[in-house]
C-alpha cells in the first residue's frame, strides 16, 4: 500500500511540471494596474511586481517561460527582443 501512495504522489508532481510552458509572440497589451501582459493571440500572462513595465511595449516580440498557478499563466522568465540587431 505504501509502494502505491509513493507512486500516486510521484505521479502527482511529475503531472505538475506539465503546467509549465514557453510561448512568443508580439505584446498587443500592458496592463501597469493588474501587471498583465497579453499577446497577440489573446492569451494573458501575469508578470511580477519587479518587472520593468516601462520595457514592454505593444508591438514588440517577445519569448515567455510560464507555469500555470491557480489558473492563471505567471510570467517566470522573458526574452525580449536585443534593440541592436535589425
Amino acid at each position: 500500500m505504501r509502494t502505491l501512495i509513493g507512486a500516486v504522489a510521484a505521479a502527482l508532481l511529475i503531472s505538475t511540471a506539465a503546467f509549465a510552458g514557453q510561448t512568443e509572440g508580439l505584446i498587443k497589451k500592458v496592463d501597469k494596474d493588474t501587471l498583465t501582459l497579453t499577446l497577440d493571440d489573446g492569451k494573458a500572462y501575469k508578470l511580477n511586481a519587479e518587472t520593468d513595465l516601462d520595457a514592454l511595449k505593444p508591438g514588440m516580440d517577445i519569448v515567455i517561460a510560464f507555469d500555470v498557478t491557480n489558473g492563471e499563466n505567471v510570467v517566470t522568465d522573458m526574452q525580449l527582443p536585443d534593440s541592436d540587431q535589425n
